[in-house]
C-alpha cells in the first residue's frame, strides 16, 4: 500500500523540483544496532550456535505482524489479502492523477522553452513514462509486490534498494510540505487563514485519514472522484463557451526563453527533462497495483484493462493535465497575471473559474474547494509513502519496527518544521539534481524488467526476501551509480549546455545500457545468494534455468503458486509459502518481517552475500594488497561512514546556503561583501560540524567494535549454554527413562505382591481359621493344644509379615489414605503406656513414661496410623532390649507432637543405622536370636513421612537407641457432651448367639476349606449356611429360589469372577427387591481401596484371613442383630465357649483392670501375656484365664471387654 506520490509546486518555483524520484526501498542491517558500518563475516552455519527465540522478541515482533494498522508495509501483499475488484484497485491507482503538479509542470514548460517545444516535450514525455511504466505495473500486479520490492529482485538487492528507500525518505516530506504549501495559499486565499496556520492544518488534518492505510485511502479516492472530475473539466468548458477565442495566439507564445517560436532542440532537451522526472510516479503506482486480483481465465479481460488505467494510463490523463495546465496558465497571462504568479494552481484554475461564476468571491470559493480537494488526495498519499519509506528504512538500520502509524507522525512533523522555514526555493534546487539518481534508479529498475529477464541474465521471477539476496547487486546499483554521476554531471554543466538540457535523458539512457551490460558481466550471480532445499516456495515467482534454486508455478497460470500458510517460527503467524524462508539460526520457516528485524542472526544462511562480505571484497579489487589488512579495521570502517555523513552534510547546508544566497541576490552594492560573509560563515559552520560528525562517527566505530566482541563473546556463551542444555535435555531423558523403567519396576513389585499375597493368604486362612476354632474346642487334649497354639503363632507371623509388605506397597504406590478423625490422644497415650509396660515387666525390664508439658486430650488423626507407629517402635525397643529399661517420653508443642522412644539395647553400627529404615533389613546386634521380618520400622518411617511428619534415630553402639517421631496433631477442643460419647464404647454381648428368626448365608468361593471354613465358624451362632463353589453356582442357587439374607463373595473364581457374579445377581429378577447384603471375602488385599464400579464401599470388603470379630462386627451391622449371652439362649448353640460365670474365680481388680485396657486396645500379644502371667501367680483363676483365653483367639475382643467390665462393676471387693 506505499502509494507514494510526487510532490507538487508551489508558488515559488515549480520546474525547480519537478525531479523528483519516487524512490521506496528499504534499510537492510547494515551492523547489530550500530550506524552503517559493515558487519563482521559471521560464522558458518556449522560452527555458529543456533538461535533461540526469546518470548520478548516473539511478542514484539507479533505485535509488529499485525496488518490491522500496517498494510503489509514491510511484506509483499497475500493472496488472502488481495480480494478487491479490478475497477476498484484501478481507481484507487488512477485517482493519483489529480495532483496540481501536473498543470504547473505544463505551465513551467510553457513559460520557460514556448508552446511548441513545450507540445513536443510533453508528448514525449507521457510516451517515454508510458512504455516504462507498463512493465512496473505489469510486474506489481503480477507478483503483488510494491516498487521496494521490485526494486530488490530486479538487480538491486536486499541493501541495495534500501539506498534507494532512504532517498526517497527525503522526498516524501519534502513534498508533503509543498503540497501541503500549495493548500495552505489556498485556504489563505479563500479563508484569510494566515500561512503559519494553514501549515499546520494542512499538516494535521492528512494525520487520521493516513493511519487507518490503504482501505481509507481508497475510499477517499472513490467518494472524491466524481467531485475532482466535475470541477476539473467544468472549467475548460465554460471558458471555450463564454470566450472560443481565449486560447488563440497560445501556438505562437514564445516563452521567456524568446527565439522565433519553432522547435529548438536545445529547448526541447531542457523541457523533457523536466517532464521525465514524472516517471516516478510509477512508483506510487506500483504500490497500489500489488492490491490487484491474480490474473485468472475469466478475469483475463479486466485484469489487463485494470493494470493499464492504474499503471501508466495515468499519464494519459496526465499529458492532457499538463497540456491543459499550459493552456490556463496562458490564460491567466493574458488576464495580466506576473507569468511567476501565473504558474500556480491557484491562480491559473481561479482565472478559469471567473468565466463559471459571475462573481469573484464564488470563484475564489470554487478554486479553493478544488484545490483543497486535490491536495489532499495527494497529500493523505505522500504522508502515507512517507511512513513507508521511513518504515523501510529504519526497521533495517535498526532492526525493529514501532509501526508505521509512529512514522506518519514523524514525516508529518519534519514537513510542518520545513513549511515553517520557508525554504522552498532551497528544496527545489536540491529536488532538481535528486531527480536524476531517480530516474537512474527507475530506468535500472526497467532495463531488467524488459532486458536482462527476457535475455536469461537475472531470474525470471521478484525474490525479495532478505535470505536469498545479495545485499548488494552491483546490476541496479552499479547502473544507477553509473547513470546518476553521468546525468548530475551533465546537470551541473561539465558536458556543455546540450548535454546540461538532456540530463534526465543521459540517466535514463545510460541505466538501460549499462544495466544489461553488467548484468552479462557478472553472468547474474549477484541475484540470489543462496539456493532452496526444497523447504520453501519461490517469493514472487518461478525463476528458471540456473536461477532456479526454488519452487512453486507461476502466477501467470492461476496456479496455486505455493500460497499454502506455513508458521513462522519467531512470530508464530502463518503466512503464504512465497513470504516465507528456512532460518538455519532458528531452525525453521521464518516470516520476511522476522526475518528483517532480527539482529542476531548474523547472516547465516548467507555469510558471502551480507554487506561486510561484499564491501572488504569490492576494496581488495580496487587496492593494493599492502592494503587490505587495514580494510576490516575501525579505520575502514570510519571511512565507509564519513563516506555517507560528508554528502549528507554538504548537501543539507548546500541547500541552506543556496536559500540564504538567493536572499541577498537583490542587495545592490553590497552583495559582494555579504555573498563573501555568508560564504565564509557557512564553511565554518560546515567544518565544525564536519569535526563533531567525525568525532561522532569514530566513537560509533569504536561502539560497534566493542558490540562486535561482546557479540562474539555472547555467541560463544551461548554455544555453550545451548551444549549445556543439550546435555541437560539428554540427562533429562536418561532420569525420565530411569523413572519410568523405576515405575514400571515398581508397578511389577506391587502386581507381584498382589499376586503373592493372594496365593498366601489363601492357605493362611484355612491354617488361622480352624487354628481359632481348635483352640476353642474342650474336646482337644492339653498337650495338642499346644501344637495348636504354635501352628497359630506361625500363622500370625506370617500375616503380620504379609500385611507389613503390603502397607509398604501401599504406601509406596500412594494407594494408602488416611482416615483422619477424632482420637483420644493422651488417655490413649496413657493406655499404651500401661500395655507396654506389662510386656516390659515380663521381661524384667524398668518401663519409664514421661510426659512433658500438657498433652491434649482429643486431637485430629489416623488412629490406627498412628497406634501403628508406636506400637512398632515400643515392640521393638522391647523384643531387642535384654536388660536395662525402655522411656517413653511425650512432649506437645504448637500442634507437634513430639514423641521418643529410649532404649538400653544393644545399640547398632553406623552402618547399621544408615539403612535401618530399608525393608527387611536387621541390624547385625538383632540379627542373631530375635524373631522378626524387617518391616517394623520401615512401615513406620514410611507412615510418619505419608502423614507429614519425621522420624529419626540415633544409637550408640553397645549402650542403646533413641527413635524420635515429629508428627503434626491438630488439637481438638470436642464439646463435653460430644467427647464423653466419643470415648466410651458401648459394651457388647459376648457373641454366642443372637435374638430372632434364623439368617441365611450363601458363602461363594472356590476353594473348599475356606467355605467349610466359614460354615464351622457360622452355624454353631445359628445362621443358616449355603454354598456355592463358583459364579455360576451361586447364580443358580438364587435361580432356583434361595433368597439369602448375606452373600459372602469370593473374588477370584474360575468362569466369572466375583465382580460379574454380583452384577448378574444384581439384575437378577428372581431376587425381586429383596438385594441381599454382600460382602467381599477375598484375599485380593488390593482390590479392597480400589474403585469397584459396584458401588460396594470398603467397609463391605473383608480380607483373607478373615478375622472373626471383624465378620461379626459387619453382621451385626447389616442385619441389625441383638447378640445374647449363653444364658439367655434356649438352647447351647455355641457350647465351646459358653463358660458359666458362677464357676470362674476372677483374679485381683487390678488384675482384670489391667486385662480390660489390654483388650480395649485390642493387643492380642498382650492380652495373652497377661493371662499367662495370671495363670502363674493365681493358679485358681486356671478356668479364668482358658475362657478368656478362648474368646482372645476368636479376637471377640468385645466380648472380653464386656464379662471383665461387668465383674468390676458387679463387686470389686468380693472378687
Amino acid at each position: 500500500m506505499a502509494v507514494r506520490y510526487l510532490g507538487h509546486c508551489t508558488v515559488s518555483n515549480p520546474c525547480a523540483f519537478i525531479h523528483t524520484p519516487n524512490v521506496p526501498g528499504r534499510w537492510h542491517e547494515i551492523c547489530t544496532r550500530q550506524g552503517v558500518s559493515s558487519l563482521p563475516l559471521p560464522p558458518s552455519a556449522d560452527e555458529a550456535p543456533a538461535q533461540r527465540v526469546v518470548k520478548i522478541r516473539r511478542d514484539y515482533n507479533n505485535w509488529v505482524a499485525s496488518e490491522t494498522m500496517e498494510d503489509y508495509a514491510l511484506r509483499f501483499t497475500p493472496q488472502r489479502f488481495r480480494k478487491w475488484s479490478e475497477w476498484r484497485v484501478a481507481n484507487t491507482a488512477f485517482g493519483a492523477a489529480s495532483f496540481l503538479i501536473l498543470e504547473a509542470v505544463g505551465a513551467t514548460l510553457l513559460v520557460q522553452y514556448g508552446f511548441v517545444n513545450a507540445l513536443w516535450a510533453i508528448l514525449a514525455t507521457g510516451l517515454v513514462i508510458f512504455l516504462a511504466g507498463l512493465p512496473i505495473s505489469v510486474y506489481a500486479a503480477r507478483y503483488g509486490v510494491d516498487m521496494d520490492l521490485l526494486t530488490r529482485g530486479a538487480g538491486f538487492g536486499y541493501i541495495g534498494s534500501t539506498l534507494t528507500s532512504l532517498i526517497y525518505a527525503s522526498f516524501t516530506f519534502i513534498f508533503f510540505a509543498l503540497e501541503a504549501a500549495v493548500m495552505a495559499y489556498a485556504l489563505e486565499l479563500a479563508l484569510d487563514i494566515p500561512p503559519t496556520w494553514g501549515y499546520l492544518v494542512c499538516a494535521l488534518v492528512v494525520i487520521p485519514l493516513v493511519t487507518h492505510g490503504v482501505s481509507t485511502i481508497s475510499r477517499l479516492q472513490i467518494w472524491t472522484q466524481p467531485l475532482w472530475l466535475v470541477m476539473l473539466v467544468v472549467p475548460f468548458g465554460f471558458v471555450l463557451v463564454r470566450d472560443p477565442q481565449a486560447f488563440t495566439g497560445i501556438t505562437h507564445y514564445v516563452g521567456e526563453a524568446g527565439g522565433h517560436g519553432g522547435f529548438s532542440l536545445h529547448l526541447f532537451g531542457a523541457a523533457l527533462t523536466v517532464g521525465i522526472a514524472l516517471i516516478t510516479q510509477m512508483g506510487e503506482q506500483a504500490d497500489y497495483l500489488r492490491f490487484m486480483p491474480a490474473r485468472t481465465q475469466a478475469n483475463r479481460g479486466r485484469w489487463w484493462l485494470g493494470v493499464l488505467v492504474g499503471g501508466p494510463g495515468w499519464v494519459i490523463l496526465g499529458v492532457i493535465k499538463m497540456l491543459g495546465g499550459a493552456y490556463l496558465a496562458y490564460l491567466a497571462i493574458r488576464h495580466s497575471v506576473p507569468t511567476d504568479r501565473a504558474v500556480d494552481p491557484n491562480q491559473m484554475y481561479l482565472a478559469a473559474y471567473e468565466y463559471v461564476f459571475p462573481t469573484l468571491g464564488w470563484a475564489v470559493a470554487a478554486t479553493a474547494v478544488f484545490v483543497v480537494v486535490s491536495q489532499l488526495k495527494i497529500n493523505v498519499t505522500n504522508a502515507y509513502a512517507g511512513s513507508l519509506a521511513w518504515s523501510n528504512f529504519f526497521s533495517r538500520l535498526t532492526h525493529s519496527h514501532p509501526g508505521r502509524v509512529v512514522w506518519v507522525l514523524f514525516n508529518s512533523v519534519i514537513a510542518f518544521m520545513l513549511m515553517e522555514m520557508n525554504v522552498f526555493q532551497a528544496l527545489g534546487d536540491v529536488l532538481g539534481l535528486y531527480s536524476n539518481i531517480a530516474i537512474a534508479w527507475i530506468m535500472a529498475v526497467v532495463a531488467d524488467l524488459v532486458i536482462n529477464k527476457p535475455l536469461g541474465l537475472s531470474p525470471k521471477g521478484i525474490e525479495f526476501k532478505r535470505a536469498y539476496l545479495y545485499d548488494i547487486n552491483p546490476v541496479g546499483v552499479g547502473a544507477m551509480a553509473l547513470a546518476s554521476g553521468l546525468s548530475i554531471a551533465a546537470y551541473l554543466g561539465l558536458f556543455g549546455e546540450l548535454a546540461k538540457a538532456f540530463s534526465a535523458v543521459v540517466a535514463l539512457v545510460t541505466a538501460m545500457v549499462t544495466s544489461p551490460l553488467i548484468a552479462w558481466f557478472t553472468k547474474g550471480k549477484y541475484y540470489l545468494a543462496r539456493h532452496s532445499d526444497g523447504r520453501e516456495q519461490f517469493a514472487a515467482g518461478p525463476p528458471q534455468g540456473k536461477f532456479a534454486p526454488l519452487g512453486g508455478s507461476d502466477p501467470r497460470s492461476g496456479g496455486a503458486w505455493g500460497h499454502v500458510p506455513r508458521r513462522c517460527v519467531i512470530c508464530e503467524r502463518e503466512y503464504e509459502g512465497p513470504d516465507m524462508a528456512h532460518c538455519p539460526a532458528y531452525q525453521g520457516p521464518i516470516c520476511s518481517l522476522c526475518c528483517t528485524l532480527d539482529a542476531r542472526c548474523g547472516d547465516m544462511c548467507k555469510p558471502h552475500a551480507n554487506l561486510s562480505t561484499q564491501w572488504s571484497a569490492a576494496l581488495r579489487w580496487l587496492l593494493p594488497k599492502p592494503v587490505w589488512p587495514f580494510l576490516d579495521t575501525g579505520l575502514g570502517h570510519f571511512i565507509l561512514l564519513m563516506l555517507i555523513i560528508v554528502p549528507l552534510l554538504a548537501t543539507v547546508f548546500g541547500m541552506f546556503y543556496m536559500q540564504e544566497l538567493g536572499a541577498i541576490t537583490a542587495m545592490g552594492e553590497q552583495q559582494s561583501a555579504m555573498q563573501a560573509s555568508l560564504r565564509s560563515g557557512f564553511s565554518k559552520a560546515f567544518a565544525a560540524l564536519l569535526l563533531m560528525s567525525g568525532i561522532v562517527a569514530w566513537w560509533l566505530v569504536l561502539a560497534h567494535k566493542s558490540r562486535q566482541v561482546a557479540q562474539e563473546e555472547s555467541n560463544r556463551q551461548t554455544h555453550l549454554l545451548m551444549r549445556e542444555i543439550e546435555s541437560h535435555r539428554q540427562t533429562d531423558e536418561a532420569l525420565q527413562d530411569a523413572k519410568q523403567a523405576a515405575e514400571a519396576a515398581n508397578q511389577a513389585k506391587s502386581r507381584y505382591i498382589s499376586a503373592i499375597s493372594h496365593e498366601l493368604r489363601t492357605p493362611l486362612n484355612s491354617i488361622l481359621g480352624y487354628a481359632q476354632l481348635m483352640g476353642e474346642d474342650a474336646s482337644i487334649p492339653p498337650h495338642r493344644k499346644q501344637a495348636v497354639s504354635v501352628i497359630k503363632r506361625g500363622g500370625e507371623h506370617l500375616l503380620s509379615l504379609i500385611e507389613g509388605t503390603l502397607d509398604m506397597a501401599h504406601i509406596e504406590s500412594g494407594k494408602l489414605t488416611l482416615n483422619v478423625k477424632p482420637m483420644q490422644f493422651a488417655s490413649g497415650m496413657h493406655e499404651m503406656a500401661s500395655m507396654f509396660e506389662l510386656q516390659a515387666a515380663a521381661k524384667g525390664l524398668q518401663f519409664h513414661f514421661e510426659v512433658q508439658g500438657a498433652i491434649p486430650e482429643w486431637v485430629r488423626a489416623d488412629e490406627k496410623r498412628v497406634r501403628q507407629i508406636f506400637f512398632n517402635l515400643l515392640g521393638n525397643a522391647i523384643k531387642f532390649t535384654q536388660q536395662g529399661s525402655v522411656t517413653l517420653r511425650l512432649r506437645y508443642a504448637r500442634e507437634m507432637a513430639q514423641v521418643e522412644v529410649r532404649d538400653t539395647g544393644p545399640g547398632m553400627a553406623q552402618d547399621d543405622l544408615d539403612r535401618i529404615f530399608e525393608p527387611f533389613t536387621r541390624g547385625a546386634s538383632a540379627a542373631g536370636g530375635t524373631a522378626g521380618s524387617g518391616l517394623g520400622l520401615t512401615i513406620a518411617k514410611m507412615l510418619t513421612d505419608l502423614m507429614g511428619g519425621e522420624l529419626s534415630a540415633t544409637t550408640v553402639l553397645g549402650e542403646g537407641s533413641v527413635f524420635r517421631v515429629r508428627l503434626f496433631l491438630p488439637e481438638l477442643h470436642l464439646p463435653a457432651g460430644q467427647a464423653e460419647k466419643a470415648g466410651q464404647s458401648a459394651p457388647r454381648k459376648p457373641r454366642l448367639a443372637y435374638a430372632g428368626a434364623r439368617r441365611r448365608v450363601l458363602v461363594v468361593d472356590n476353594e473348599e476349606a475356606d467355605r467349610e471354613l466359614l460354615v464351622s465358624l457360622l452355624e454353631p451362632l445359628g445362621f443358616e449356611v449355603r454354598t456355592a463353589a463358583s459364579g455360576h453356582d451361586c447364580l443358580d442357587l438364587l435361580a432356583a429360589g434361595l433368597q439369602p439374607d448375606v452373600v459372602l463373595l469370593d473374588l477370584a473364581m474360575p468362569g466369572i469372577d466375583g465382580w460379574e457374579t454380583l452384577r448378574r445377581m444384581r439384575a437378577n429378577p428372581a431376587l425381586g427387591g429383596a438385594q441381599p447384603q454382600v460382602a467381599i471375602v477375598s484375599a485380593n488385599a488390593f482390590d479392597r481401596g480400589l474403585d469397584n464400579g459396584q458401588g460396594l464401599p470398603p467397609e463391605d470388603f473383608i480380607v483373607k484371613p478373615v478375622r472373626h470379630t471383624e465378620l461379626l462386627d459387619w453382621l451385626e451391622r447389616k442385619l441389625a442383630l441383638e447378640w445374647v449371652d449363653a444364658m439367655s439362649v434356649p438352647e447351647p448353640v455355641a457350647a465351646p465357649v459358653a463358660v458359666a460365670a458362677p464357676e470362674l474365680t476372677w483374679p485381683a481388680p487390678a488384675d482384670c483392670q489391667a486385662l480390660l485396657d489390654l483388650v480395649r486396645l485390642g493387643f492380642y500379644r498382650g492380652i495373652v501375656n497377661k493371662l499367662d502371667a495370671i495363670a502363674a501367680a493365681q493358679p485358681q483363676c486356671q478356668a479364668f484365664t482358658q475362657s478368656m483365653g478362648a474368646l482372645a483367639r476368636q479376637y471377640q475382643f468385645e466380648a472380653m471387654a464386656t464379662q471383665l467390665q461387668k465383674a468390676l462393676d458387679a463387686s470389686p471387693t468380693s472378687l
